[in-house]
């Protein structure tokens, strides 16, 4: 399977912006397909020639890691955006044509205020989708709130949607939901009873950790913790820590980068307990960077859906690995159902120049059927689906293993 990988040169890109056509479409309630592609990049933000209809242009902007160590977990998402703006564009019935802005914020909180700014200072903006990680979005929040600037985003720490940010909604369950479906997966389905819990000092690898270790104490599992700074060189320290301590199963809160690396520990300290991760660490370069013996049976918790399962999704996948020449990742379908979301809103305000509040107004009412599921928000910004899924390494690929939900129960 090919992974994305890109890399793009300084801290804080923003791309041009791609105006994308196509031929097919989607509608409210429902998803849709398209092919062909247009890419780019640059320092400054450009036109295409889908102006020469005559009709405005709104940019739909993408905030996250689009370069750097975990970039595919950003580039998933905004190739699912260009999906959405392509086949909207196809139609040829809004009173305006979409393009997308991307901004790079590399995943790194302290790039993440530089990243929305850029955003927030096109007025042709209108939405974005991200930003992807905890981290840029503790950092940007308050930024995309005072400008009123609707951010749609797959960011999973559980504060975020307490701190104030009255334009941030996410696509996905929180850490509060990922956490304790992890920590009961491990103590009900894996019958672990002593787990040592990692993390990696992020925003996202603190909350998620924390969730999953408060969870495991209720299910009565003896648990362990530790930490390793995200870009740690050297993990045989923490290894040899884990395979002395006997835990029965080890869950790494961090991103798939650092995984890999500590799967490589793992191994060579013949860790025998059972290997698990959050969701940022769910991407095939966990398996490059680990080598195929040490990321065997590793398996992930993830909000997201595969939509590679079900053949009634065969149409997007398609459709999105001809635009993107690789398979759909992790938060693929999110991306694009995120941006969907914001569209579906748009279309419904039916205005060439429709406001940046009027969309963070029409957001907060919005119920839209997209592939992953039904997006409708609770008041402060939650999605209504609770949906948390395990996935497996076996070989070359992660397949999923079911709704980890269904897997308690049955």
């Amino acid at each position: 399977m090919r992974t994305i990988n890109r890399v793009r040169a300084g801290a804080v890109i923003v791309a041009g912006v791609l105006a994308l056509s196509a031929c097919a479409g989607s509608s409210s309630k429902s998803g849709g397909s398209s092919t062909s592609s247009s890419t780019g990049s640059g320092s400054s933000s450009s036109t295409s020639a889908a102006n020469n209809n005559g009709k405005p242009t709104l940019e739909l902007g993408v905030q996250g890691p689009l370069s750097g160590a975990n970039q595919a977990l950003g580039l998933n998402i905004d190739w699912g955006v260009k999906l959405a703006i392509q086949e909207e564009n196809a139609k040829g019935d809004l009173p305006f044509n979409l393009a997308i802005k991307e901004s790079d914020d590399q995943g790194d909180q302290s790039h993440g205020a530089t990243a929305a700014q850029l955003l927030i200072q096109d007025p042709k903006v209108v939405g974005v989708v991200g930003p992807a990680f905890s981290g840029p979005t503790a950092a940007a929040g308050a930024l995309y709130s005072n400008a009123n600037l609707v951010a749609v985003s797959v960011a999973t720490r559980p504060s975020l949607t307490s701190s104030g940010f009255k334009t941030f909604y996410r696509v996905v369950a929180n850490d509060n939901v990922q956490g304790p479906a992890a920590a009961d997966y491990m103590a009900k389905v894996l019958n672990a009873k002593n787990v040592y819990v990692v993390d990696d000092k992020s925003q996202y690898g603190q909350g998620l950790s924390q969730a999953t270790i408060a969870e495991l104490k209720k299910d009565g599992v003896k648990v362990e913790t530790d930490s390793a700074v995200a870009g740690t060189q050297d993990y045989s320290p923490l290894a040899s820590k884990v395979a002395a301590s006997g835990a029965q199963a080890m869950y790494y809160a961090g991103y798939y980068a650092d995984a890999g690396v500590f799967a490589k520990a793992l191994k060579a300290v013949s860790y025998n307990g059972k290997m698990l991760a959050g969701d940022g660490s769910k991407d095939p370069n966990f398996i490059t960077t680990a080598g195929a013996d040490a990321a065997q049976g590793w398996q992930f918790t993830c909000p997201c859906f595969d939509p590679a399962t079900d053949p009634k999704y065969a149409t997007f996948t398609a459709d999105y690995k001809k635009l993107a020449n690789a398979e759909p990742g992790t938060y693929s379908i999110e991306g694009y159902d995120a941006a969907n979301t914001i569209i579906s809103v748009l279309k419904s305000l039916n205005t060439a120049t429709p406001t940046r509040q009027a969309v963070a107004d029409g957001m907060g009412k919005v119920d839209y059927q997209g592939l992953s599921k039904e997006i409708k928000f609770t008041p402060n910004g939650e999605v209504s689906g609770t949906a948390i899924y395990a996935y497996e390494v076996k070989g070359n690929a992660i397949s999923l293993i079911g709704d980890i939900s269904h897997l308690i129960g049955g």
